[in-house]
């Protein structure tokens, strides 16, 4: 496979040599000054202070085409003062009556928008990205490594306004000098980018030519100069915040926790951003409320691994690029900000609970996160969290009433940093990460890890004028505690020590300690039409990071290449197309391979805007070492997959898109499929309704069941799973105006499973696909009379593992900022669940258990101000 890659990369840069080079645009520069009198935020620009700087303008096309002229002209002033940036950005157009002045949320980027991005630390790698829609909606972002992650959750305090005239439309900006990082000097040489949307042409332009083609944004910026004089601005900001909380549930009349069918509660806090230095902020949270965040959406776990979850809490969200350190491509990751204030991992002993009160999450009492980058290209990352103890309270069978505790004192920190070399050419880091436990003593919390530990250092260099580049990664992770905790941690999911076959990890049951490494170096051309990378990345079997991190699963090494053929230029049929070849191959520890895919892809966007895009894949066979749970490894048939996927003009008032996915597996031993839908509608500027329909349909012949221990061994019973998911996603976004908003997000959801064909492994890494398993006979099966059990040859019991599950997840916010970065939230969360064994679990019964859910309510009011001082 690797060979095949070598050549294609080969053959790429042949082509790639025969291809016109990108060249570098000449640095353009804008010299701004000090503002002489007043500025009003009025979206005018008719202040006299705007006569004192030329206009800027000459911008060229970025896209569909690159460096041709635009279809209609931008210009943009730029003044300062002591406190202010001030920006003043005339969108000319030929057609006032065309403008489209779609509003969202704040970071929406909907309609006609301009949007100016400033390298104020002048390290040619980060920026801080104010964006202007022509309805009066902000968006702001912080722009890291060279443009590759924007972030969106960056929230500053600025100010806009706008307004449209005969001649087109204008936003006016100001920027507090405290929301930007800058060098404490006299004179100022700041990299600056100002693009623009225009939205019914789908047609963007940009001051600073840059080919969309080139390795990297930032770098390629232009230059903003005459700024002189000014001082870096220490920032204080105090965000207290107060919550009233009403929960109704159904009444439980046996259940004394749940015979009221109503709580209440109130809840203080604190969140606060302080400017240490002009390099050093530090953001802290004081018993934060997280109650306004959207819910999980619903899914179901059949295999023997972790889900993933993304992390939708502001403080954790809002500089995350700067915490993350990935083991390799994918969610593993040493940082995992959910780790941070879980549901609580024990539970009560004994076996005479009759009801028990348990928190669904554990409370954060207190965070600290502090960033900064100096001019010398040095940047850091620290977080430390502490979390509190969490109890539940138990009432057994004889009406006595206790509480035990199910989760520790607990110690988060994470330290990341890096260090700028040559104008970002070369960047060099390090990452650190502890996890201190207090008091796990009971209640299985004996079984966590007293502490964990996980560090690693990246190496991202790129040379030939940035065209090429490769990086280097190594990593470790050390996790203490019992025997019991380490056993557990050898025989978890991720790493299944015990398995009968394994011939190159030993379980050791006196262990007090677990260490492990990661690797990984990759190597690519990141520029032009083709690009393409070769990499490899190990993870030892005895890898542990789901203390702080997330990580799958441990004991492969993985080689892969990657290239692309893109074209970025319209032609007779296409807006663009971009092309992908992709293969990889697993192998354990033992030398063993596990499995070996390769993927081609393509997309291409049509002149009408529409997008088409399919790709099909094939896949040798497969060794799981997990599936078993703990058992043996088992031998799958490769198969096929293949996926389609179409979506239509998005700037339509009614847009559309469907996926169908499809995977086939040889000897079928399993087949499944997937339609995704959605639909997209906006009958006004201010509101936006969204339908996303979606059903599985999964078959698996070899699906694991359960294991059972008997004086001949350990047997492990396989089989049949068909497996039916529904779910639909349902969004209504209001905008009252550009600060007061309107959310609804719903999900209903279904599944349901079926399981017979039950078969007993046997050889499960034989050759032949039929000796892997031995099936077992209807006459060796009995099924209860109450049809809930089942009795393998007369001595293994199963419970019926049929299920059908259905839940309902929403919430309704209405969200206010009534001045800039002070809030007040109202939301409704609605959480209904019902789950049974019924025999009768067809589509139609399970529907009308929808409809007749009784869920728990959540009615929450959430009012923060913010003091800048």
């Amino acid at each position: 496979m690797l060979k095949a890659a070598f050549l294609l990369i080969f053959i790429a840069n042949i082509f790639e040599t025969f291809s016109q080079e990108i060249s570098e645009h000449p640095v353009k520069s804008y010299t701004t000054d000090w503002a002489s009198s007043p500025i009003a935020i009025d979206g005018k620009l008719d202040e006299v202070a705007w006569e004192q700087v030329a206009w800027g303008g000459e911008f060229v096309g970025h896209s569909p085409s690159f460096n041709v002229m635009p279809s209609q002209s931008t210009q943009f002033k730029i003044l300062y003062d002591a406190k202010f940036l001030y920006v003043g950005i005339r969108a000319f157009d030929s057609d006032p009556d065309q403008i489209v002045k779609r509003m969202s949320r704040r970071d929406g980027f909907e309609g006609d928008f301009v949007e100016i991005n400033i390298d104020s630390y002048a390290d040619k790698r980060t920026a801080f990205s104010f964006s202007a829609s022509v309805s009066g909606v902000k968006g702001d972002e912080y722009i890291t490594n060279n443009g590759d992650n924007w972030d969106s959750t960056w929230d500053p305090i600025w100010y806009l306004k706008t307004s449209v005239d005969d001649q087109g439309w204008i936003a006016e900006f100001k920027i507090p000098l405290s929301q930007l990082r800058f060098a404490d000097k006299e004179n100022h040489t700041w990299g600056l980018q100002i693009m623009r949307r225009l939205f019914r042409n789908e047609e963007r332009s940009t001051w600073q030519p840059i080919n969309p083609t080139a390795p990297g944004w930032v770098h390629l910026f232009g230059e903003l100069n005459g700024i002189k004089g000014i001082k870096p601005q220490k920032q204080l900001e105090i965000l207290p915040y107060v919550v009233g909380q009403t929960e109704t549930y159904p009444v439980e009349e046996e259940n004394p926790f749940r015979n009221t069918g109503k709580e209440q509660n109130t809840n203080i806090g604190v969140d606060a951003k302080i400017g240490i230095t002009s390099d050093i902020t530090l953001d802290l949270t004081v018993n934060p409320d997280f109650g306004q965040v959207e819910a999980d959406p619903s899914r179901v776990n059949l295999s023997a691994f972790r889900l993933f979850f993304r992390e939708q809490r502001a403080f954790f969200l809002e500089g995350a690029n700067t915490l993350t350190f990935p083991t390799s491509g994918g969610i593993n990751n040493l940082f995992y900000s959910r780790r941070i204030g879980g549901s609580p991992k024990g539970s009560p002993d004994g076996e005479n609970i009759a009801y028990m009160d348990k928190p669904s999450q554990t409370r954060i009492l207190g965070a600290a996160k502090l960033t900064g980058k100096n001019a010398k290209g040095f940047s850091w990352g620290i977080l430390e969290s502490f979390t509190d103890r969490a109890f539940a309270t138990v009432i057994d069978t004889v009406g006595a009433r206790r509480k035990e505790k199910v989760e520790p004192y607990t110690n988060y920190f994470v330290a990341r940093a890096q260090q700028d070399i040559d104008g970002g050419k070369t960047v060099f880091g390090g990452f650190f990460s502890s996890v201190h436990r207090m008091g796990n003593d009971e209640n299985g919390l004996e079984l966590l890890h007293d502490n964990a530990h996980s560090g690693g250092f990246d190496l991202d260099h790129n040379f030939k004028n940035r065209n090429y580049g490769f990086i280097l990664r190594g990593m470790y992770s050390q996790v203490n505690g019992s025997q019991g905790a380490i056993y557990r941690t050898q025989t978890a999911s991720e790493r299944f020590f015990q398995r009968p076959n394994n011939r190159h990890t030993t379980l050791d049951s006196t262990r007090t300690s677990l260490t492990g490494t990661v690797g990984t170096f990759a190597i690519g051309k990141r520029s032009g039409n083709f690009t393409w990378t070769v990499g490899s990345n190990y993870r030892s079997p005895s890898l542990a990071l789901n203390d702080i991190g997330f990580l799958v699963q441990t004991d492969n090494i993985n080689n892969w290449f990657f290239t692309r053929y893109r074209v970025i230029a319209p032609n007779r049929f296409f807006r663009s197309q971009n092309y992908r070849l992709y293969g990889e191959q697993n192998i354990d520890f033992g030398g063993v391979q596990t499995s070996s895919s390769s993927q081609i892809s393509g997309s291409v966007e049509l002149l009408n805007l529409w997008q088409l895009g399919q790709e099909i894949g094939f896949s040798g066979q497969r060794i799981s070492n997990a599936d078993l749970r703990g058992g043996p490894s088992i031998i799958y048939p490769g198969g096929t997959n293949y996926g389609y996927w179409i979506g239509t003009n998005p700037q339509n008032k009614l847009r559309m898109s469907f996926n169908n996915s499809y995977n086939w597996r040889n000897q079928n031993f399993a087949k499944s499929s997937n339609y995704s839908f959605n639909i997209r509608y906006r009958p006004i500027d201010a509101m936006s309704l969204s339908l996303s329909p979606e059903i599985s349909k999964d078959r698996n012949n070899l699906q694991y069941i359960n294991q059972f221990s008997s004086e001949s061994g350990t047997q492990y019973l396989l089989g049949r799973v068909i497996q039916e998911t529904y779910s639909m996603s349902m969004r209504m976004n209001y905008n009252i105006t550009p600060n007061l908003t309107l959310e609804f997000w719903g999900q209903p959801f279904i599944a349901k499973a079926e399981f017979d064909q039950f078969k007993w492994v046997d050889n499960s890494t034989s050759d032949t696909y039929s000796a892997r398993f031995i099936d077992i006979a209807q006459s060796q099966i009995t099924l209860s009379e109450s049809k809930t059990t089942y009795t393998f040859d007369g001595q293994f019991e199963l419970d019926d593992p049929d299920f059908n599950l259905v839940e309902f997840r929403s919430n309704l916010v209405a969200r206010w900022e009534y001045i800039p970065g002070s809030t007040l939230f109202l939301v409704w969360a609605n959480n209904g669940s019902y789950s049974d064994l019924e025999e009768d679990n067809n589509f139609n019964t399970l529907t009308n258990k929808l409809t007749d859910l009784k869920g728990t309510n959540t009615f929450l009011l959430k009012y923060s101000y913010r003091f800048v001082l």
